[in-house]
Order: C-alpha cells, then structure tokens, then sequence
C-alpha cells in the first residue's frame, strides 16, 4: 500500500502529528474559541460603529466650523457698524437742521451739497455691507425691530401703529443691528 492508498483516517491522523489535543476539532478548547471567536466580532463590530460615530462628529464639528466661518465673515463689520451709527445719526440731524433759506444761498449751497453727498455715500456704504435701514413709521410695532420709547394718543392711526421714529433702527443683513426707537399710537384716553 502506498503513500495515497492509505485509510483516510489514516492520513488525517498523520497530518494531525504535533497539533496539540486542545487544537483539534473537537477538542477540550473548541467550544472556547468560539467563543472567543465571537467575542472578537462583537468587540470589531463596536470597533466599527465607534469609527462611524467619530467620523460622524468630525463632520458635524467641520460643519459647524465651516458655518461659524461664513458667520464670522458675515458679521465681522458688526461692531464698528454699531459704532458708526452714531456718525450717520449725527449726519442726518445736520442735514435735517439746514434751514432751506440756506439751502438756497450761494455762499452755503457748497456746504449744503457736501453735506447731502457724504450722507448718501454712508448710506451706500451701508448697503454694500448689507446694513439697511428699518421701516418704522406708518407700520405696525415689531418688536424684533422698534424699541416702543411712548405712546401718543390719537386717533389717526391704529393703536400699535408707530407715528414717529426717534432714532433710526438698522439691520446688518439679516441680524438686527440696531432696533429703531419709536413713539406708538394709542387710543385717546
């Protein structure tokens, strides 16, 4: 009998020669490998899925980033919009305060003209950084926008409905900026 025509059991039991017990099929150990077997899948699987989550919270922190990013970049002109205001109040008070008996003289129309030039290059400016003026007079009070500083009784307009601005409210494109101080109506007393 050769080599190849030996019992199959025969064979196997020679290809088996120094495995030890424990690591043959069916031996004491298998049922333990097993089951360390799943426990290694169980612990690749909780492996996995705390790769997706960390994968997952890096895109949202870039997304957030990102977003804070565009914010910054938005707004960054909001302090010294804030602090400008002031100026352009300033300006048209004097622009409104020009008496038209000046506004006609020859010698203050040069002064007059600056004047009204400055204010709509501010106003410009203003627009091209996406800071707009609030509607206030003539609309009903809002108060994400208007500031209620009294109350005015009358009877021409709504109660609720603003009849003077104070002082203009601003928007820096769609954040306020400013509220507009207003006087609203009221019923008569």
């Amino acid at each position: 009998m050769t080599e190849n025509e030996k019992p199959l059991d025969q064979a196997v039991e020679d290809e088996l020669k120094g495995v030890p017990e424990h690591l043959r099929e069916g031996g004491d150990e298998a049922e333990p490998l097993g089951e360390a077997l799943e426990s290694l899948r169980r612990d690749l699987e909780a492996a996995r899925q705390e790769v997706l989550y960390a994968q997952a919270e890096t895109q949202n922190v870039r997304r957030r980033l990102e977003r804070e990013k565009d914010e910054a970049r938005a707004y960054a002109a909001t302090g010294f919009a804030r602090d400008i205001l002031s100026v352009a109040d300033n300006l048209a008070r004097a622009v409104q305060a020009i008496p038209e008996t000046l506004r006609g003289d020859d010698s203050m129309k040069g002064l007059v003209v600056g004047l009204e030039a400055t204010q709509r290059e501010l106003e410009k400016v203003f627009a091209s950084h996406g800071i707009t003026r609030i509607a206030a007079v003539g609309l009903p009070l809002d108060p994400n926008q208007h500031q209620a500083m009294l109350e005015v009784p009358t009877t021409d307009h709504e109660p609720g409905t603003v009849v003077q601005e104070m002082q203009a409210g601003w928007m820096i494109k769609d954040r306020l900026l400013r509220a507009a101080m207003v006087a609203v109506a009221k019923k008569p007393d």
